[in-house]
């Protein structure tokens, strides 16, 4: 099967997000009237350079495990045709809605993702501030995909697109689409609730393109309260390494100092954040359920 080449979209987009960024900061200026956070956005912006040169490395190790899958295991053969498109639009935000949820409920992959939510303000340059490890684990809930028989390229170029939608839904400039799109799309509304630390909004709309996979699986919380960004606990730090490692040193903290057994130390990979083997610890379902009673 031949293999059309594949242009790497995030490499073109760059000049369009520092273009949007602009114009995000002169709107906020002059027609909210707010200050705009400029260290912050300097802390997105690094974190996701790093993100950009460390996937140079990380996405030649993905698309070999991808490959190697496709070669060997694949059960189907798909072309490259339109309804593959289509198919691989379906499946890859399927993969991702996954990723994303199980990130905010295990803390291995919350180590990596929590990079991404330790901004207290909600702007463009927000969604730049990515992983600078994610990539080398986050790839696993896109095994099944070249094992169906998707072309790892394929693969890659449709997770590139997903990132590059996301990228506008992380502005509070928008305040609703349309109804319509709404219903069936990640929107900025939807978003902000993601980004929340409002007890009623933790750990809800995980979606990457489709908002569906939420009202489907029951993740779905819309926007009514003005949102509060953040962490639950945050870490108020402009140190790009320590945005970027923070979570990681806490975590095998945890497991390496904590004075109990075995099996309680390595709960701490798949427990979520916030756990404690003592019972002390503040994790955000126990949040949103004392929400829910005081709302009762």
């Amino acid at each position: 099967m031949e293999v059309p080449e594949m242009p790497n979209l995030i490499h073109y987009a760059i000049p369009f997000f520092v273009l949007t960024v602009v114009i995000e900061v002169i709107a906020t200026v002059r027609i909210k009237m707010h200050k705009y956070a400029y260290k912050d956005a300097g802390t997105s912006i690094a974190m996701g350079l790093g993100n950009v040169f460390i996937g140079l490395f990380s996405k030649a190790l993905v698309f070999s495990a991808f490959l190697l899958i496709y070669n060997e295991l694949r059960l189907f053969t798909i072309p490259f045709t339109w309804w593959a498109w289509v198919l691989i639009f379906f499946a890859d935000d399927f993969a991702y809605y996954w990723f994303h949820r199980i990130s905010h409920t295990n803390r291995f992959f919350w180590a990596s993702h929590v990079v991404h939510h330790s901004s207290q303000k909600y702007n463009l340059s927000t969604a730049l501030r990515q992983t600078w490890t994610g990539s080398f684990t986050s790839f696993v809930f896109y095994l099944w995909l070249p094992l169906l028989g998707f072309h790892p390229a394929m693969i890659l170029m449709q997770m590139s697109i997903s990132l590059l939608y996301q990228y506008w839904i992380h502005t509070e400039l928008i305040v609703k689409m349309p109804r319509w799109f709404e219903f069936f799309f990640n929107t900025p509304s939807h978003h902000r609730v993601h980004h929340a630390t409002n007890p009623q909004y933790l750990d809800r709309n995980h979606a990457g393109i489709l908002i569906i996979w939420d009202r489907m699986f029951g993740t779905f919380e819309p926007e009514v309260e003005k949102p509060v960004y953040g962490l639950v606990k945050n870490i108020n730090t402009y140190n790009p390494l320590r945005v970027a490692f923070h979570e990681w040193v806490s975590m095998f903290s945890d497991v390496f100092a904590s004075k109990t057994s075995l099996w309680n130390r390595l709960k701490y990979f798949i427990k979520p954040p916030g756990w404690k083997h003592d019972g002390t610890g503040t994790i955000s379902s126990d949040l949103r359920e004392e929400w829910e009673k005081q709302k009762g």
